[in-house]
C-alpha cells in the first residue's frame, strides 16, 4: 500500500519522537504561561466578499444553529481598511465573519484562527517562547487588542483580548482545527505548539486511512491535539492532496451529519465530498456560499 509520506518516512518518524519528548519537557517546565480561555472563545476567521456576507451567515446558521451578533462596519486591522464584523455563534462552533470593503492589508486574511486569550502581552511572549513568529505586533482595535502569530509550517493564527471579557456558554462539541504540515516542519510544529498551548498528543496514526485526505487506498500521517484551545488534527503532507483537501480551516463534529447535510443543501450549501467512513468517524467536505471550506463529520462512540 503506497503512502503519503513513504519518502519521508525516517524524517516523519524523528519529527514525531521529538515532538512527544517536548510534549513531556513542557509539563515538567511551566514558564511559558497558560493563557488559554476556553474553546468557546476560539473562532475560525472566515473571509468572504461583500455581496456575500448575508448569504454565508444564513447558510452557517442554517447548517448548526444558533446566531448572530449585530453587523458593524469597523476597521480590524493596524492600518486603514474597512470590513463588515459580526460573530456567528453555533453550538459547534465559532466564526468571525468578514466582508472587506477595501483591499486586505497583508498578512490578514491567511489566519486560521482567532485565539482569546487572558493577557495579550503575556501571549505574545509565550509565543515569542515557544518558536513562533510575530507577523503583526500587538494592535489596539475597537474592543480590545490583536496580534498575529506563525507557527513553525506557516500555521497563522490572530490572537486577541478583550477589554471586557465576553461570557459565552460551553459548545456541545469542539470544532477541530485541521492543518496540513510537511514531514520537514513536523518536529517544529509540533514543538511550538504544544508549548504554546500545553496541548497533549491524543492519537497518532502513521497509517490513517488516505480517504481522510482524498485518497483512497492509501495511508496518511494523523497527529490529533487537545488543549485549552480545543482541538487541532495535522495531516503530514507531501502537497499532492486533491481538491477541497487542505483548503479546510476546521472540523465541526455533529450529532447526525445525515440532518446537518440536508439542513445544509437547503440552506445553499455544496456538498464538495459525500459522506464517507473512517474509523469511528463519517465525515463530508462543504462549502458554503462565499467559498468557505469546512469538513463536517458525525462521532461513533
Amino acid at each position: 500500500m503506497s503512502s503519503l509520506h513513504s519518502k519521508s518516512a525516517t524524517i516523519a518518524s524523528i519529527a514525531l519522537t521529538v515532538a512527544l519528548q517536548c510534549s513531556m519537557s513542557v509539563a515538567q517546565a511551566p514558564i511559558i504561561p497558560r493563557v488559554a480561555v476556553g474553546p468557546q472563545y476560539d473562532s475560525t476567521h472566515v473571509y468572504v466578499a461583500p455581496e456575500n456576507v448575508e448569504a454565508f451567515a444564513k447558510a452557517f446558521l442554517g447548517t448548526f444553529g444558533g446566531e448572530s451578533s449585530n453587523q458593524a462596519v469597523v476597521t480590524v486591522t493596524p492600518t486603514p481598511s474597512s470590513t463588515t464584523s459580526q460573530i456567528l455563534q453555533t453550538p459547534v462552533g465559532m466564526v468571525s465573519l468578514f466582508g472587506f470593503k477595501t483591499p486586505i492589508p497583508y498578512p490578514f486574511g491567511a489566519e486560521r484562527t482567532g485565539l482569546q486569550v487572558t493577557s495579550l502581552d503575556e501571549a505574545v511572549q509565550a509565543a515569542r517562547q515557544a518558536g513562533a513568529d510575530l507577523l503583526v505586533e500587538p494592535f489596539p482595535d475597537a474592543i480590545g487588542r490583536d496580534a498575529v502569530i506563525q507557527f513553525p509550517g506557516g500555521v497563522n493564527t490572530q490572537l486577541y483580548w478583550h477589554t471586557t471579557a465576553p461570557s459565552y456558554p460551553a459548545l456541545q462539541t469542539i470544532p477541530e482545527n485541521r492543518v496540513y504540515v510537511s514531514s520537514w516542519r513536523l518536529a517544529d510544529f509540533l514543538k511550538s505548539y504544544l508549548a504554546f498551548t500545553h496541548g497533549k498528543i491524543v492519537d497518532s496514526d502513521s497509517h490513517a486511512p488516505g480517504i481522510e485526505v482524498g485518497r483512497p487506498g492509501q495511508t496518511v500521517w494523523r497527529v490529533r491535539v487537545e488543549s485549552q484551545f480545543g482541538k487541532l488534527t495535522l495531516f503530514v503532507s507531501d502537497g499532492h492532496m486533491p481538491y477541497p483537501y487542505g483548503r479546510e480551516t476546521t472540523g465541526y463534529e455533529v450529532a447526525s451529519l445525515a440532518e446537518t447535510l440536508t439542513k445544509a443543501k437547503a440552506a445553499g450549501v455544496t456538498v464538495l465530498v459525500p459522506p464517507y467512513k473512517s474509523g469511528n468517524r463519517t465525515a463530508a467536505m462543504v462549502e458554503f456560499p462565499g467559498g468557505y471550506i469546512a469538513e463536517i463529520h458525525e462521532m461513533t462512540h
